[in-house]
């Protein structure tokens, strides 16, 4: 073979380059969806999928007051979606709620559930029995939804205050009709290419078996887990981090290797237990000298110094001993408004209830006619009494005062 039968590198480098430029036009043609393994470890996928079973936990719980009936959610499942995605995956209008986290995080959380799931939320709501026959969205529908939603993402900001031991807070909740082939209701998701799902099976009752979606961005769920990562490693004992600036003071490294001969190098080598706020290099406490009688051994371990030690006495009690007071101190709290109502009755009424009350309307309390009138004080009840007419003004004849110890347990 000659040297013409050889490539030379020139075209060996430009077969190469072209072998690469094709292979990406296929790969970008044949639309492979993102995995989740791209973007999250296994770890991060885990994390994220019990930070979901455990705020969303709470969530059900609260959504399941809210309505009357037995809701469950199923243990989430973490995948990708892309914007590209978002027409297949919801081919219908769907409802996307968003709520901004204003305290603790930085970020947007963003619930997607189909539209009628939404409307049989609002009609158990308002009262109804949850068989809506139009899937249309109206305005009370709207507020409805969003008042759902506002007590589930509420009690799930709790469960996060407590997961990661820090404030949580959130923004009232937005929704919008996402309706993704018109490009209508999708401004207010992230500006982001890749979500974050996080989906959950929701069931309430027998009237909704379905899928509810969480949409986080990618640096969000990385966020969390990062945040909840660290506070697992913070929930070990620091010892080298508190031994650190023990060992920087230059007279403490002799303390614990001493028997502690006097009480003073002691009680700097070992402070007593609730004192962790004060630096190693503040001075030391000054113990009171302990008394000779009754001496008994109290402290952390290693820490030994006597204090006396001596029994609590409380005062006395009793039932009749709210009358003894001061005439002359009662005298400072003559002059205190209090406000006094005189309630006829209570009810309890369904939003659907109260949006139908008219001119006209009669609403039934739970008080029988001629039965006594409560009288409260500052919405404490103190007595009862009928309703006079006094010239031309309604007034109350009090019959039965609420007996002294019964008052003060009210108050209480």
């Amino acid at each position: 073979m000659t040297s013409k039968d050889y490539l030379s590198q020139e075209e060996i480098d430009a077969l190469l380059r072209q072998s690469s430029s094709s292979d990406e036009p296929a790969e970008s043609s044949a639309g492979k969806p993102a995995t989740i393994d791209d973007y999250l470890t296994p770890l991060e996928q885990d994390a994220l999928g019990e930070i979901g079973n455990i705020t969303f936990g709470s969530a059900a719980t609260a959504l399941s007051t809210l309505l009357g009936k037995k809701v469950d959610i199923t243990t989430p499942k973490v995948s990708m979606i892309s914007r590209d995605q978002f027409v297949s995956e919801f081919p219908k209008p769907h409802v996307a709620v968003h709520v901004h986290y204003v305290d603790g995080f930085e970020g947007i959380n963003s619930l997607v559930i189909k539209s009628v799931d939404a409307q049989i939320i609002a009609d158990l709501m308002l009262g109804g029995d949850g068989h809506v026959t139009n899937e249309e969205l109206n305005e009370i529908h709207i507020s409805a939804v969003q008042e759902a939603m506002n007590q589930m993402m509420g009690s799930s900001a709790t469960s996060m205050s407590t997961i990661f031991n820090r404030f949580v807070n959130i923004s009232p909740p937005g929704v919008d009709i996402m309706d993704v082939k018109e490009n209508s209701g999708t401004s207010n998701l992230p500006k982001e290419d890749i979500f974050v799902k996080v989906s959950f099976r929701l069931k309430i009752g027998d009237l909704i078996d379905s899928t509810i979606m969480q949409l986080l961005t990618v640096p969000f769920s990385k966020e969390l887990v990062a945040s909840l990562i660290g506070t697992t490693d913070m929930a070990v004992p620091p010892t080298p981090a508190a031994q650190a600036p023990a060992a920087s003071a230059p007279t403490p490294p002799q303390a614990p290797a001493a028997p502690a001969p006097t009480p003073p190098p002691a009680a700097a080598a070992q402070p007593p237990a609730g004192n962790y706020g004060v630096p190693p290099a503040a001075p030391p406490y000054a113990y009171p000298e302990p008394q000779p009688h009754h001496p008994q051994t109290l402290g952390a371990p290693g820490v030994n110094r006597n204090v006396n030690v001596q029994p609590v006495q409380f005062s006395n009690f009793q039932q009749g001993g709210f009358a003894q007071t001061d005439e002359s101190n009662l005298g400072l709290l003559m002059d205190i408004p209090l406000k006094v109502t005189v309630e006829l009755g209570r009810t309890k009424k369904q939003i659907k209830e109260i949006l139908e009350l008219s001119q006209g309307s009669i609403i039934e309390l739970d008080k029988l006619a001629g039965e006594p009138v409560d009288i409260l004080v500052n919405n404490k009840l103190i007595a009862k009494g009928e309703v006079v007419v006094i010239d031309e003004n309604f007034g109350v004849r009090v019959t039965d005062i609420v007996s002294q110890w019964d008052r003060v347990q009210k108050i209480q």
